[in-house]
């Protein structure tokens, strides 16, 4: 029989064990943050599951913007034992439901790359200084838009081990330089996406090899633009874009990508 002050003793481990348990899962915080005048909002995801230093990883967005699916993909990272920020390269309030605002909003952000550099050195910054990352050991992934930004990273020479293009435009105004990229590469890309066409992916696998980078390209056959994103069809539908999901693609490259990180952060 158990008496009124043992179970009251029961009632109130089981309450601290559950608040134990509650604090050990996922955390997300949105951080607003400036980069010279302009206001942006980034999204980070951690798990306090795992409670020594990781590495962290920063996610950059479609051209729709900062949105949910960029969120998603942080929660998702985190849940695999990272600290993830979805950075935000167009400013705060800028998500397009319309790819001329799309449009419009890439090219404002992009119109010169010591601006993108700027936009995504700050979120690196941020990502570096939580608590739970280690510092020293940063990788970045991007989306289509976002895929183009990580790649420019690498190019540009920035300090991360290593970045990850999803259906990401291939061609850049700047070419990596041997010895300059310091990050190892992969890239996923569709073989029937016509918005990244072969001869640009037969010039990025030149363009590394010329430069000495580490690269790996993986090319799905048949597979369409943004093919990591479930919502890509019905966007193709409403707007007739040539993009689609794959499921099979998406898993396969969320699969690569997380061996690549057990790689290079020796985990």
């Amino acid at each position: 029989m158990i008496t009124r002050k043992a179970g009251a003793a029961a009632a109130a481990l089981s309450l601290t064990l559950a608040s134990t348990q509650a604090l050990a899962e996922m955390q997300t915080k949105t951080i607003e943050y400036k980069v010279g005048d302009s206001s942006f909002t980034g999204y980070m995801a951690w798990d306090d599951e795992f409670e020594q230093k990781r590495p962290g990883i920063l996610v950059v967005h479609e051209w729709w913007g900062h949105n949910e699916f960029a969120r998603h993909q942080a929660e998702k990272l985190a849940a695999a034992g990272y600290t993830a920020f979805a950075l935000d390269m167009y400013g705060s309030g800028k998500q397009a439901d319309h790819p001329d605002t799309a449009q419009k909003f890439m090219q404002e952000a992009t119109r010169d790359m010591d601006q993108v550099k700027a936009r995504f050195m700050k979120a690196m910054d941020i990502l570096q200084n939580h608590e739970s990352v280690d510092a020293s050991r940063i990788a970045a992934q991007g989306y289509c838009f976002g895929g183009a930004v990580v790649l420019n990273m690498a190019r540009m020479g920035v300090n991360l081990a290593g970045v990850v293009s999803f259906h990401g435009a291939l061609g850049s105004p700047i070419t990596a330089q041997p010895g300059a990229v310091k990050a190892r590469v992969q890239v996923y890309t569709g073989g029937a996406d016509k918005l990244v066409p072969s001869d640009q992916v037969a010039a990025l696998v030149k363009e590394m090899q010329d430069a000495k980078v580490d690269l790996t390209l993986v090319t799905f056959p048949g597979v369409l633009h943004s093919f990591t994103n479930p919502g890509a069809d019905k966007v193709a539908a409403e707007f007739g874009m040539p993009i689609g999901y794959d499921e099979a693609a998406a898993t396969r490259s969320w699969e690569g990508a997380m061996r690549f990180y057990g790689e290079i952060f020796a985990l």
